[in-house]
């Protein structure tokens, strides 16, 4: 890969992951409920789902999801679905905080939180057919694949977790303090429960 080609690729990385979606809702969500430090290992859950996504594409599966209308809207589904549910349990759910102020709410372990970034990005088709229509722009197949795809991915990854981490966690971290309080929390909880369930509509609504 050229130089003058990578840097396409870094500057399309950095506009892609700057576009708010369900991945950077859950990363702001963890972030403040978690800790900012602790939100990385949702980031990271996010990662592999992205690594998993072009290795479709590369092996050719994500053309058959993008011509089969039942399989994309199976998955299309499953990740509104997900998404749904994710919001209704945030809106359901009793703020962790007392009203004294005191923390009542127990962590998420990490490989939950792994798991929910894995779901969250994983069960989005529609990343699936971007990536078909984006990889090609950058992989030259009369080169050796391996590097150019190494390359490829490890700049799509290395760009997403710098932006996930210390822009819309490290954004989140500055309303701790407002989600220290009862009433902070419970408007949280409002708050990202219809951001999920707005995300589950637009999965559903653009074609």
């Amino acid at each position: 890969m050229t130089l003058s080609l990578w840097l396409s690729l870094l500057t399309a990385c950095v506009v892609i992951s700057f576009t708010p979606g369900a991945g950077a809702i859950n990363t702001m969500n963890n972030s403040m409920r978690q800790g900012w430090r602790t939100s990385i290992w949702g980031i990271l859950g996010q990662q592999i789902a992205l690594l998993i996504h072009v290795v479709i594409v590369a092996a050719g599966v994500g053309i058959l999801v993008a011509n089969s209308p039942t399989l994309f809207a199976a998955i299309r589904y499953a990740g509104a679905a997900y998404l749904v549910y994710l919001g209704i349990r945030m809106l359901l759910s009793k703020p962790e905080v007392a009203s004294d102020g005191t923390s009542t709410g127990q962590r998420l372990t990490r490989r939950s939180m792994i798991r929910r970034g894995l779901l969250v990005n994983l069960l989005n088709p529609k990343a699936i057919v971007f990536f078909l229509a984006f990889t090609p722009q950058f992989i030259n197949t009369d080169q050796p694949l391996l590097g150019q795809y190494a390359v490829y991915i490890g700049t799509v990854i290395a760009v997403d977790i710098l932006v996930m981490f210390f822009f819309f966690a490290g954004t989140a971290r500055t309303f701790q303090k407002f989600t220290a309080t009862y009433r902070g929390a419970k408007l949280l909880n409002i708050i990202f429960g219809i951001l999920f369930i707005l995300v589950a509509a637009l999965l559903l609504l653009m074609h």
